[in-house]
């Protein structure tokens, strides 16, 4: 199995978009062809959000969506369950100490649990990651 990280939206969509290519995004994706890359429950929904979002934009067609997703599910990436109940106490809790959204904050908390480093563009969520004394993936 390799490497365990949490992956988190903003370096999954970067491989979406050309215009929003990155050197360290480019690298995580690489990384997957011998690691396994964690996300929460709430990810499978924001990257539907992200592509209806660009597709109602023309940034992407209906076709290129399909495509990504696609591609998406043929990726080492393992989504993990949690019971609904813990993640409203502890993810809220988690954001409002870190000023971090729901989301964000969800990823942060995957990471602490599991023990496993994060990999974001985020800047918030790294430097939040920092104060957890979560370790960043590094490229």
């Amino acid at each position: 199995m390799g490497e365990r990280f949490v992956v988190d939206n903003s370096v999954v969509m970067s491989w979406c978009f050309k215009d929003e290519e990155d050197r360290y995004a480019d690298a995580i994706l690489e990384r997957l062809e011998e690691s396994t890359a964690i996300v929460p429950s709430i990810w499978p929904l924001e990257v539907v959000n992200v592509l209806l979002v660009a597709e109602r934009k023309n940034r992407l067609s209906e076709a290129d969506s399909t495509r990504f997703v696609t591609l998406l599910i043929q990726l080492p990436i393992m989504v993990e369950q949690d019971q609904p109940e813990r993640m409203m106490r502890d993810i809220m809790t988690l954001a409002r100490g870190h000023n971090l959204s729901s989301y964000d904050a969800s990823y942060l908390d995957l990471a602490m649990r599991m023990d496993i480093p994060i990999a974001t563009l985020d800047n918030n969520l790294r430097s939040a990651a920092h104060r957890a004394q979560v370790s960043i993936v590094e490229d």
